[in-house]
């Protein structure tokens, strides 16, 4: 996974100047701290895709991606109080949206063990963020698109939840590094080892698809 090769996906860091022509994230949120609802739903409308594909991406699973997201906008609307400001608001909610899901997943590991790669959700093949995982130049670009999102979501899964966690924010999500450090809590450099590890696992497990 050459770090130029990947399309990406448009990064809630991007997401700074608003593409849907609304009040830039700051002014809705210091509304919505003031109890306008309306301000909230729009910073919903405005980052639930990505934080739906994120969350997916590290679940692997329809259902529960659809669930954890919406526990994920009912815990930063409680804790706008606390947002303080010095991250954008995007960065501050993936945090949120990261920690939520690696706490689900701990759950998960706990009621029924280590996942089963043989349980992947039906629904990966009609989801469109496995497609931003797909280089042009890729060496499987021949398989069939269904197989070749089958592949990848089973790669991904194999991966450490820290390590998954890098490889999403930045060759799915598009998050340049220092945002991924700030939204995972950890410093540049550990961020770039553990990117660098993921993309050596996964090309290891997508070897066989090499010409």
């Amino acid at each position: 996974m050459d770090e130029t090769s990947p399309s990406r996906a448009p990064s809630l860091a991007a997401a700074r100047e608003p593409e849907d022509g609304g009040p830039p994230d700051a002014e809705l949120v210091e509304s919505a701290r003031s109890g306008d609802t309306p301000a909230y739903e729009i910073l919903v409308r405005r980052y639930q895709s990505r934080v739906h594909g994120m969350v997916y991406n590290m679940t692997s699973h329809k259902q529960d991606a659809e669930d954890i997201v919406q526990t994920i906008f009912v815990k930063a609307y409680r804790a706008l109080g606390s947002f303080g400001g010095r991250s954008s608001f995007s960065t501050w909610l993936y945090r949120i949206a990261m920690n939520t899901t690696l706490n689900h997943l701990q759950r998960r590991k706990r009621r029924q063990g280590e996942m089963s790669l043989d349980d992947l959700d039906e629904g990966a093949e009609r989801d469109p963020a496995y497609v931003e995982l797909v280089a042009r130049e890729s060496p499987v670009r021949d398989l069939s698109l269904t197989e070749l999102q089958k592949k990848l979501n089973a790669a991904l899964q194999t991966l450490s939840e820290e390590h998954r966690s890098v490889v999403v924010l930045h060759d799915v999500q598009g998050l340049p590094h220092d945002e991924i450090a700030k939204a995972l809590g950890v410093n540049v450099g550990t961020v770039r080892s553990r990117l660098f590890y993921a993309r050596q696992l996964l090309q290891a497990e997508l070897a066989e698809f090499a010409p």
